[in-house]
């Protein structure tokens, strides 16, 4: 007799007939199940058919997926998947278009799934499918099915992307190039050179032949999205696959060169580094089209062109990190006249040549010294320090060359001060250089799953250099307003480097508009914020009120845990990470009503909220065992050493079963890490313990305890709620504030 915890209570459905609800007995080979099945219903030959999940993502049930199937669950008795293979093979090749066209469009429907789609490469499809695209003889329709079923099989990695042919590869090119071409096709097009770029080096070298670069800027400036996102990523999979190369091929110069088509006939084999071609496409005003058409177009910036937009930032902004390495060698007679250049453009000494050696020695010191330099006799040593290295010197540089007027002003009227409060431009410079690395992150590679953008990066052609402008003015100013001397450097620098993070977290979306918002933060905004949360930290901290905490806290505890139960159950899409840096696949999982079982299953982006009937599989939240996050979870001990720190703080799992099987998450981002952890934890039993849930409650209980300790004498309080106004007639009053940032 079977132990109970194999047999597993399911119905299981077939049009025209009545449903079987049947005790599976997980043991029993599957083909004796769907024997058993058949029988009931008197239908011949049980090989001709197979179970599949009824709802959602339509699961084909193998032996090695089955233990997936829970009480509860709806299957549905259909065609085995080597029949529906063989028809739709068969289908594929009929001489009526239309029967065509439907096999197609179920084969990009069938596909998703890994059993059919072994099924049907085992038959030689996808070479079918091959075939039909180097034909090019079918209507856009039939062609768009073609490609998102061969983009389907291909997903699995049953075939290798290096089988295909040159000629497909140009003809999928030829998608993407044409001007005229359906954009379902060229959609779908991208897409499939996007895994080709990302699946091997020699399809990255044969892509980025076919591939023009005035195409994919062209598509980034239609209004479908769609098109966009899929352009940039293409972009983005080229720029990071040839960043790879350069790294991997450091020590062999005859690899390292990276060639591109920059134009249709127009050297198609030139040679060029990642720099080289960053430079390419900000020639070909990429930034621009990229401010104007994705940026400020009417609608929002989507998850995954936000990502694309935060690489193409991430990636541009790190080809600083070798000057930002690399410290300034005091031998180098090209890096000291570069330094003495600066000194020259400040203080413009005439009669310098006519001085002796040790005369000039002694002028070109105390010049260093009111230029701000620590070590005044040889000041390339303020520079041998890494980070920041010979990026302070290339900025401070840029800053006297571009404004140059701005700098001598700064040099001259810190000059005229007195010693203890003159601002040092040199140190300054060095420090803020510093400062802006790490707020920009030069140097660390792009995350997975980051989107963290800067609007500004894409207005400015060289981003670094002009906000080192701005806030090397700036620390001047705050210099005055502070009335600082030296040993107040340090937190003249902690001030500079608030008022830059606060401006630039409020995403401003031009180079003015964070000139304007950083100036508007001065010294004593500063101070009324610092102040703002002092006595907001000095209010909560107070005994009675320390005791009225204690008496809210239950309370509101269970506030916060009905929000994070109410939002398990509204659910989230997450994204499933490969090892080629595809994004495209992506999974919902949400709550149940009741709080009793956990619904998750595959989705479509362009889903909002799945229903809980169309998410197929579930866990009882009885049966979770733990809850793991970080470098404890399964999926991030598979790929132990190859996942960042930013992936690692969004991870968790749950355990469930006495197999302990693992359900495994990577948050899309902090916060709903913490309301999917906290719920868990909820749902287990266990104290929230997340930094969201700890703000949360302080936020609650400092509003809780301020209405507590309101002065309500004599001040009469209403019964009902006030009568909300009626709507106006027009809002033509209402401001546009993105017509200015433009």
């Amino acid at each position: 007799m079977p132990q109970q915890k194999d047999i597993v209570k399911i119905a299981i459905q077939m049009p025209g007939a009545y449903p079987q609800l049947i005790q599976l007995d997980q043991k029993k080979p599957l083909s004796a199940v769907i024997k058993e099945v058949c029988d009931g219903w008197n239908l011949p030959g049980p090989d001709n058919y197979a179970l599949q999940y009824a709802d959602g993502v339509q699961t084909y049930i193998t032996e090695s997926n089955r233990l997936d199937i829970k009480n509860g669950c709806i299957l549905r008795l259909t065609k085995a998947p080597g029949r529906c293979a063989e028809d739709l093979y068969k289908g594929i090749q009929s001489s009526d278009s239309g029967v065509r066209c439907d096999s197609l469009k179920e084969l990009a429907k069938v596909s998703t799934d890994v059993t059919f789609a072994q099924e049907f490469i085992s038959r030689d499809g996808h070479l079918l499918l091959v075939k039909i695209v180097e034909d090019a003889n079918e209507s856009n329709v039939i062609m768009t099915h073609t490609l998102s079923g061969f983009m389907e099989l291909m997903d699995h990695g049953i075939v290798s992307w290096e089988n295909l042919s040159s000629v497909f590869i140009k003809k999928i090119a030829s998608f993407v190039n044409a001007k005229l071409t359906d954009a379902s096709i060229q959609q779908v097009s991208l897409d499939i050179l996007e895994s080709m770029v990302l699946s091997s080096h020699s399809l990255f070298l044969e892509v980025k032949q076919e591939i023009t670069m005035e195409r994919l800027i062209a598509h980034l400036q239609v209004t479908n999205q769609q098109i966009q996102t899929k352009a940039m990523a293409l972009l983005m999979a080229l720029l990071q696959t040839a960043g790879d190369t350069e790294r991997q091929s450091v020590n062999k110069p005859a690899l390292l060169l990276s060639t591109w088509a920059l134009k249709p006939n127009e050297e198609a084999g030139l040679e060029m580094h990642v720099p080289d071609i960053l430079a390419f496409l900000n020639k070909k005003n990429l930034r621009q089209y990229i401010h104007k058409n994705i940026i400020h177009s009417s609608g929002s910036v989507q998850d995954k062109m936000a990502h694309y937009l935060y690489v193409l930032q991430s990636v541009t902004l790190n080809h600083m990190e070798a000057r930002m390495r690399t410290p300034m060698d005091c031998y180098s007679q090209e890096q000291r006249d570069i330094l003495h250049n600066l000194r020259l453009v400040a203080f413009e000494t005439e009669t310098e040549n006519s001085l002796n050696h040790e005369r000039r020695r002694s002028l070109c010191a105390k010049e260093f010294k009111k230029l701000g330099f620590s070590n005044n006799s040889n000041p390339g040593q303020d520079l041998v320090r890494t980070p920041p290295g010979l990026l302070a010197l290339d900025t401070m540089c840029y800053f006297a060359a571009r404004y140059t007027d701005a700098y001598s002003r700064f040099v001259l009227e810190n000059s005229s001060r007195e010693d203890k409060h003159e601002c040092p431009f040199g140190r300054s410079s060095i420090q803020l250089t510093l400062i802006l690395c790490e707020i920009l992150r030069i140097g660390e590679p792009p995350s997975e799953t980051g989107s963290d953008y800067h609007p500004v990066f894409f207005s400015q052609d060289r981003l670094m250099e002009e906000l080192f402008c701005v806030c090397i003015q700036l620390i001047n100013k705050t210099w005055k307003e502070m009335r600082a001397t030296q040993e107040d450097f340090d937190k003249v620098m902690q001030v500079v480097r608030e008022q830059i993070t606060r401006t630039l977290s409020s995403k401003p979306t031009s180079l003015e508009l964070f000139k304007n918002k950083v100036n508007a933060l001065n010294y004593s905004e500063i101070l009324k914020l610092r102040q703002t949360e002092r006595l907001h930290q000095e209010e909560t901290l107070a005994l009675p009120a320390v005791e009225l905490k204690e008496r809210l806290k239950p309370e509101l505890l269970e506030l916060i845990r009905q929000q994070r139960l109410n939002r398990l159950c509204q659910g989230t899409m997450f994204r499933k990470i490969s090892s080629r840096r595809r994004q495209d696949k992506l999974w919902y999982c949400r709550l149940s009503p009741n709080h009793k079982m956990l619904h998750y299953g595959d989705a479509e982006e362009d889903t909002d909220s799945p229903t809980i009937e169309e998410l197929q599989k579930k866990i009882p939240v009885a049966d979770i065992q733990g809850l793991l996050t970080g470098k404890d979870c399964p999926h991030m001990k598979e790929h132990k050493g190859k996942q960042n720190k930013e992936i690692l703080d969004l991870a968790f799992s749950i355990t469930y079963d006495v197999e302990e099987d693992s359900l495994n998450f990577i948050a899309p981002s902090r916060t709903d890490f913490c309301l999917w952890t906290d719920g868990l934890s909820v749902l287990l039993g266990r104290d929230m313990t997340s930094e969201s849930m700890h703000s949360e409650l302080e936020i609650l209980l400092s509003m809780e305890i301020k209405l507590r300790l309101l002065d309500l004498e004599n001040v009469p309080i209403p019964k009902s709620a006030p009568v909300v106004p009626k709507p106006p007639s027009n809002y033509n009053f209402c401001y546009d504030f993105s017509q200015t940032e433009q």
